[in-house]
C-alpha cells in the first residue's frame, strides 16, 4: 500500500495512491483515519482494513464515496507531516569509508561494532517542493540520498529480531546539509545542528512493507533484519550524480531500531533515516574527485537547482532549491 499526505482545505489529509490517482481514506471508510498522525497512532486497529481496501482498489472496485483525485492536482506533503522525532543513521559502510579515505584517515573500526544515529530537527521535515535556504546554507550546500522508515507502534528495549514489526513503511529521504556550518560546529565535538536543521525532505509517499516483499534480500553476514534490493539514484538538474542500492546497508533498520529503543521509548510517528548511501552526496563525490584529480571542479547545490531522488518502489522525490531574500549571516557573527 502507498500512502500519501496532501493538502486540502488548509489541512493535511491522507490518501491511498493507486496508479496516478489518490483516494481519500475517510471517503473510503469511516473507520480509516483522515491523516497520517492518527493513522499511525491507531495502526494496529486499522492496518488490516486499509490493506484490504487497497487490494480492492487495485482490483478496480469502487469503495465508499471516494472519487479518484489526480495526483498532480493537489499539493503533496511529507508523508509524515509532523513526526514525533527524527533520527538519522549511519548504515552504509561504503559512504563512511570513502569519506574517510578522501580525508586521508583510516576507516574507523567502531563503525563495524555498533550502529549509530543522531537526532535532527523533526520540525524541519518537509515534502516535495521548494527548499528555502539562507545565505550561509549556500556555503557548500549538499544533498544526501537516503531511505527512511516510520515507526508504527510504541516500543522500548526492542531486540533487532523483532524490530521489523515496528516499521510502518519506507520513504525516500534527502538529508539536506550545509557543510561549512556543519564542519565548523563539529570541531567542538557537537553537532551536526545548524548544518542540518533547516530542512530534511521525506516523500513522496509512505510504502508499506508488503509492497516490497518481493525485493527482500538477506542482510549482510553477521547482521539481523530485513534488507531490500532497491536501486537508489539522485539527479541534479536532470544529470545523474549518484547511484547506490538500499541492499548495501551494512546495518539494517532493525538493528538501528534496536539501538534507538535501548532504554528509550519509540513512538508511532518517529522517523529514522538510513544515512547516506555510497556516492550519495557532493561531499563524498567532491572528495573522491579531488583525490583522483587535483584539478577536479567541486559541485555544490545552487539557487534554482532541481534535485530528484528515485528509489525503486518508493517513487521520485523532487525539490527545488530556493534562496531566501535576505543577506543575514551567522557565519559573519563569529567572534
Amino acid at each position: 500500500m502507498k500512502l500519501v499526505s496532501y493538502l486540502r482545505d488548509e489541512a493535511d489529509h491522507l490518501a491511498i495512491l493507486i496508479g496516478d490517482k489518490l483516494y481519500n481514506t475517510q471517503d473510503l471508510h469511516p473507520n480509516l483515519p483522515g491523516n497520517m498522525q492518527m493513522f499511525l497512532l491507531s495502526w494496529e486497529e486499522v492496518i488490516d482494513l486499509a490493506l484490504e481496501i487497497d487490494t480492492q482498489l487495485k482490483a478496480g472496485k469502487h469503495i465508499g464515496s471516494a472519487t479518484p483525485i489526480p495526483y498532480d492536482s493537489v499539493e503533496i506533503l511529507a508523508p509524515v507531516p509532523a513526526p514525533t522525532s527524527c533520527r538519522d543513521g549511519y548504515a552504509f559502510r561504503q559512504h563512511v569509508a570513502a569519506a574517510r579515505r578522501n580525508r586521508r584517515v583510516d576507516m574507523i573500526p567502531e563503525f563495524d561494532q555498533y550502529p549509530i544515529f543522531y537526532f535532527t530537527n523533526h520540525n524541519a521535515i518537509q515534502g516535495p517542493g521548494d527548499v528555502l535556504c539562507m545565505p550561509d546554507h549556500f556555503d557548500k550546500l549538499d544533498f544526501e540520498l537516503e531511505a527512511a522508515i516510520v515507526i508504527c507502534k510504541f516500543g522500548r528495549n526492542i531486540p533487532a529480531a523483532e524490530a521489523d514489526n515496528y516499521i510502518g513503511g519506507f520513504m525516500i529521504m534527502n538529508d539536506m546539509s550545509a557543510r561549512t556550518l556543519q564542519m565548523e560546529e563539529m570541531k567542538l565535538n557537537l553537532g551536526p545542528a545548524k548544518g542540518k536543521d533547516f530542512s530534511t525532505v521525506i516523500g513522496p509517499m509512505l510504502v508499506t512493507p508488503d509492497e516490497l516483499e518481493h525485493l527482500l534480500i538477506p542482510a549482510k553476514p553477521g547482521h539481523t533484519g530485513n534488507n531490500y534490493n532497491l536501486k537508489m539514484t539522485c539527479r541534479v538538474n536532470g544529470v545523474q550524480v549518484s547511484e547506490g542500492n538500499m541492499g548495501d546497508m551494512d546495518w539494517t533498520f532493525a538493528e538501528i531500531i534496536e539501538r534507538c529503543a535501548y532504554g528509550a521509548n519509540i513512538y508511532p510517528g518517529d522517523v529514522i533515516g538510513s544515512g547516506t548511501v555510497g556516492t550519495g552526496c557532493f561531499l563524498e563525490l567532491n572528495g573522491t574527485g579531488k583525490r583522483e584529480n587535483p584539478d577536479y571542479q567541486e559541485q555544490w547545490l545552487q539557487p534554482g537547482d532541481v534535485v530528484e531522488m528515485d528509489i525503486d518502489g518508493l517513487g521520485t522525490l523532487k525539490n527545488t532549491i530556493v534562496a531566501e531574500e535576505t543577506d543575514f549571516s551567522i557565519l559573519q557573527l563569529k567572534k
